[in-house]
């Protein structure tokens, strides 16, 4: 095994033995943001099982909507799920939410999502070759322009900023 599936291996144990239960459990703002960034959880039922799937990722809340990527070197399936089946839980540090995810198509709204998302990814800012805070606009689209960005649309009756 190389160290880069060695390292996807571990990080599938963290998620799946620390980060989902600490986030179900509701204690999500225990994650040290400075390292890991902003996390959150989603709950996606699977398009071949039909059982609810659980999967940690990157996000940026941008008013009532919750975004986040697949990421060039993921297999995500997380984002395969929510394009069969858009209704989605959302485990935010701050509570549970109930949403409806799509893919974004406006090039503008994906880019300034895609900005955020990675502005909000602690250690892994730069995961890309730049860095989000003072790159152009044109780098960040040339390096990410192909990563699929979805927004989740919050059933926002108590929803928290």
């Amino acid at each position: 095994m190389d160290k880069r599936s060695a390292l996807r291996a571990f990080f599938r144990l963290v998620n799946r033995f620390v980060v989902i239960p600490v986030f179900q459990a509701g204690w999500g703002r225990i994650i040290p943001r400075s390292i890991t960034g902003s996390v959150m959880v989603l709950g996606i039922r699977g398009r071949k099982t039909g059982k609810m799937r659980y999967a940690p990722v990157s996000y940026a809340r941008m008013g009532e909507n919750v975004y986040c990527y697949q990421g060039r070197e993921t297999k995500g399936q997380w984002y395969l799920n929510i394009l069969e089946s858009p209704r989605v839980e959302v485990i935010l540090p701050e509570g549970r939410f109930s949403g409806i995810g799509e893919e974004v198509s406006d090039s503008q709204e994906k880019l300034k999502a895609i900005r955020q998302i990675l502005l909000n990814s602690g250690l892994n800012r730069s995961m890309y070759g730049f860095d989000p805070r003072t790159a152009q606009d044109e780098t960040v689209l040339e390096k990410t322009g192909d990563m699929p960005v979805i927004r989740i649309r919050l059933d926002c009756t108590n929803c928290t900023r």
